[in-house]
């Protein structure tokens, strides 16, 4: 069996803004306050960016804070999908990716996302992206702070839903950003990076992804990865 591990956000979907908006909304529902300035978001895990936001505000939060956050941006995120998908839209190669590798014997899809998974799940859905991802095999947000540990839970839950004896060598990540590189690496697993975010491809290749694209239209690489 082959895994592949999918980035959402800048990988396979951009949200051009909405997701900003709604981490805004529900940061300000849970607080109370106005949320002036997010801390960076490139790579990080959703736990992680609300704590260091809310730290920005002079606000220290606690787990139950976060999962209250949490709460409310699924919410928001199911009442805008209207908004998603208007303002938004899949990557190129995005869709015809996901499909090709459906159709390939022995090759299993899920992802590692900082997204809580409810949000996850609702991003792919807008985008007609969900049809082909095990989403109860994937690690998410709230999961664990670090991505490295997020890649080791989604390898553990597939081994564990399939029985299959999966090795690193046969698990391939996909992202968009030198912390999803440094997170493949850390776990010891092949990184396909996609220079579809704010990274260019130049910095994916010395951040030590396995192989770089400039877009999913370029699939070749993700086919010799998987041989």
């Amino acid at each position: 069996m082959k895994l592949v591990l999918w980035d959402i956000d800048h990988t396979l979907i951009a949200t051009r803004g909405v997701g900003g908006e709604i981490f805004g909304d529900a940061f300000e529902q849970v607080t109370g306050i106005p949320m002036r300035q997010q801390a960076a978001v490139d790579g990080m895990t959703e736990p992680v960016i609300f704590r260091r936001t809310a730290e920005l505000h002079g606000i220290t939060s606690d787990r139950s804070m976060f999962e209250d956050f949490a709460r409310h941006s699924a919410e928001l995120h199911r009442q805008r999908a209207h908004d998603l998908r208007e303002r938004g839209h899949a990557l190129p190669g995005a869709a015809a990716a996901l499909a090709e590798l459906a159709a390939t014997d022995g090759v299993v899809q899920s992802v590692v996302t900082g997204n809580i998974r409810p949000v996850a799940e609702i991003k792919l859905q807008v985008f007609g992206l969900d049809d082909h991802i095990r989403f109860p095999y994937g690690g998410y947000g709230e999961d664990h702070d670090e991505r490295a540990e997020l890649v080791r839970t989604a390898i553990a839950r597939t081994r564990a839903a399939t029985g299959a004896e999966i090795a690193l060598d046969d698990v391939l990540l996909v992202g968009d950003t030198p912390a999803d590189v440094a997170a493949g690496r850390a776990a010891g697993v092949p990184v396909l990076a996609v220079a579809t975010g704010r990274t260019s491809a130049a910095d994916l290749v010395d951040a030590g992804a396995t192989a770089t694209v400039r877009s999913l239209q370029d699939a070749s690489p993700l086919h010799d990865l998987l041989r």
